[in-house]
């Protein structure tokens, strides 16, 4: 009998995505000291990528309402990370028809940024052909968050994941968003993303959402089934229910490469205080809408209201509506 467990692959590599995912619980209105604390704790832990925030479009997002990091400006890029003299790789999140990509993603040469990952979802498919390409074609490391595969059909994964397979995204993201999947689910759908890219050269990563306390469970088991590129958060912090505990993972990962003193250094110092006026976790009602696979939204709402602890209106409205 093998113990797999205690050694490690070096060709997994880990994403921070702090501040992306985490900014849809705050508008992205970070204060520069936690931004700049989560990229010194990413540097400090021998983690492979920071995911900044998104290159989202002014024209759908007033930069009122967003802080900085909904647009990833180069000048507040280089206010945090200045010219990025460590071997930590940053990422932007471009959301397909969400994004001016065009005009908004520099050519990599003008940018402190090294890897855009196009989100889509499967109708939205040809547009974020275009971005993979766009993004590319600047110089860039590409990748592609395929989300809310939990409602799809295995014809419009099969269909989607063929679509991907010529462009030149570098990795396709199994992205659990509604938190709903489990393991075996999980562990079929990174077998049909690898059998699906055999011969590409291509990686499949894991974004897991936390709705069902599974997270890292299934992080785990997309692991077991071969996921080279795994994504996860300081703190679990993410929309709603939030995501893969950072902490947890690099416990779980044994690489000697990743150190994870400096993230329970950056929980201590910074991440106890935004607990104290944000809120994410794996609540009831994100509990409710996993098992239902249904998008948090209902859940964010009632939480944000008078009536955040009517679980059982929540739980009626929900079905009523399948």
């Amino acid at each position: 009998m093998s113990a797999p467990w205690i050694t490690f692959r070096p060709e997994l590599k880990v994403l921070d995505c702090t501040i992306r995912d985490g900014g849809l619980v705050n508008s992205h209105l970070f204060d520069d000291d936690v931004v700049r604390a989560v990229y010194q704790t990413c540097v400090e832990s021998g983690i492979d990528y920071m995911e900044l925030g998104y290159k989202g479009s002014r024209k759908l997002f007033a930069p009122g309402k967003f802080g900085d990091w909904k647009f990833c400006d180069e000048d507040d890029m280089r206010r945090i990370v200045g010219d990025n003299d460590s071997s930590l790789k940053l990422a932007a999140m471009a959301d397909a028809e969400k994004t001016d990509y065009h005009e908004d993603i520099l050519p990599k040469e003008k940018s402190v940024l090294d890897v855009i990952r196009v989100a889509t979802y499967v109708h939205q498919i040809p547009v974020a052909i275009d971005m993979i390409r766009d993004a590319a074609d600047k110089g860039y490391e590409v990748t592609c968050n395929l989300m809310a595969v939990s409602v799809l059909q295995d014809a419009e994964i099969d269909q989607a994941l063929e679509s991907l397979r010529d462009t030149p995204a570098s990795t396709v993201v199994v992205v659990d968003s509604f938190g709903s999947l489990y393991g075996e689910q999980i562990g079929r759908l990174v077998d049909r993303y690898r059998a699906a890219f055999e011969g590409t050269g291509k990686e499949v990563g894991i974004h897991a959402h936390n709705n069902q306390q599974l997270a890292f469970a299934n992080t785990i088991e997309s692991i077991i089934h071969g996921c080279n590129r795994v994504d996860a958060t300081m703190a679990g912090m993410g929309r709603g229910a939030g995501n893969c505990p950072m902490e947890l993972l690099l416990g779980f990962l044994k690489n000697p490469s990743y150190r994870i003193r400096p993230v329970l250094q950056l929980l201590q110092e910074h991440f106890v205080g935004l607990r104290e006026k944000l809120e994410w976790g794996a609540l009831v009602p994100y509990n409710i809408t996993g098992q239902l696979n249904q998008h948090p939204r209902g859940a964010i709402e009632m939480l944000s209201g008078e009536d955040r602890n009517n679980f059982v209106e929540l739980y009626d409205r929900l079905v009523a509506d399948l």
